[in-house]
């Protein structure tokens, strides 16, 4: 019986390391799947307040949420009616620009000319023979990325429509997934968790929406202030405010830098725009920190400042901006979990 030991452990052992194996495998050939699942998962939680609300002013939940997606929709779809057309006037812009450079037949005597006014000791015919052999030698490189781009893109729309897909199914079905879940555990602890459980979902939909309404606000008062102080493209700038915005910690801050310095631009604004704009955005954190934020998120779990920022920062790197926005709403559920159940076990010992 001795002699066979060591060889069923160690048999058990290769089991044991290959079926873990297995299943980190398994787990990294569905990480887009998964990405799309936590990310529906995460946006239908955030719908599921709205759902609620409507449900409770009479109307049934299939048009809850039929009215709640509408609502998605039409914000996606205004926002990138504001975006698209001034993106394709200033590509159609620059590349009407080029077209005019390119045939006028004096580029490079243009660019030879223009460095050496600006950079006297600079080797102009070194470096334009560089960039040219560079280019000759690296065409294929260059083509295989534009050729991935353009694939990362159709991905991506693929990826927005399973994603829209996936949230419109788990936003009708969530009070029937979270019976089959509640079900699932036993009856002695079953109040309990149905009531952490409950208090996890309301706190991220409280988070996302609440998060969505400082977005809207910030959106809204910038196009407003934008367009009194003649700022370029106040639509589009304001769209950068709003989705800034969404970002947790971060967000408004690089939002705000980016429309100041664009005011910036010669051509466009003017010093004088961009020290207003400045001025205006650093006053409107303020109110947003110590005035809107308290209000709008008391619903929401409250998460300290030191948890905020390694959990946005843990988020990031794991899963890129997606993380960053899901890092608070699940931090603030562990701290649930952890002043609910950890907490009170640990002082009944």
């Amino acid at each position: 019986m001795k002699i066979h030991n060591p060889f069923r452990l160690a048999l058990v052992a290769t089991l044991g390391v290959g079926l873990g194996i297995m299943l980190i495998q398994g787990l990294q050939s569905l990480s887009t799947i998964l990405l799309y699942v936590g990310t529906a998962l995460f946006i239908s939680l955030g719908l599921d307040p709205v759902v609620s609300w409507l449900e409770r002013r009479g109307l049934a939940r299939w048009l809850a949420v039929t009215i709640a997606i509408l609502a998605v929709l039409g914000l996606v779809t205004g926002i990138v009616l504001i975006i698209v057309p001034v993106l394709v006037e200033q590509i159609g812009q620059l590349v009407r620009q080029i077209t005019y450079i390119v045939n006028r037949g004096t580029f490079i005597d243009d660019i030879r000319e223009w460095s050496l006014a600006t950079f006297p000791t600079l080797q102009i015919d070194d470096v334009l023979d560089f960039v040219n052999g560079w280019l000759t030698d690296n065409i294929d490189t260059i083509s295989e990325g534009v050729v991935g781009l353009t694939l990362s893109v159709a991905q991506g729309l693929f990826g927005a429509f399973i994603v829209l897909v996936l949230t419109i199914y788990l936003t009708a079905s969530t009070p029937s997934l979270k019976s089959a879940l509640y079900r699932v555990v036993p009856a002695s602890k079953r109040t309990g968790f149905t009531n952490i459980a409950e208090q996890i979902t309301d706190s991220v939909g409280y988070y996302v929406m609440g998060q969505i309404t400082l977005a809207a606000i910030n959106g809204v008062l910038s196009a407003v202030f934008l367009t009194i102080i003649d700022a370029p493209y106040p639509a589009v700038l304001a769209v950068v405010a709003f989705l800034g915005s969404m970002i947790p910690l971060v967000g408004t801050i690089s939002g705000s830098t980016v429309i100041a310095l664009t005011c910036l631009i010669p051509g466009l604004g003017s010093p004088t725009t961009a020290i207003i704009a400045a001025v205006y955005y650093l006053v409107y954190m303020q109110i947003e920190a110590y005035v809107l934020s308290p209000r709008i998120m008391s619903r929401a779990v409250s998460v300290p400042g030191g948890v905020v920022v390694v959990a946005a920062l843990a988020g990031g790197a794991l899963l890129g901006l997606l993380g960053a926005l899901i890092a608070i709403p699940v931090a603030a559920s562990i701290l649930i979990i952890y002043r609910q159940v950890l907490i009170p076990r640990m002082n009944a010992r």
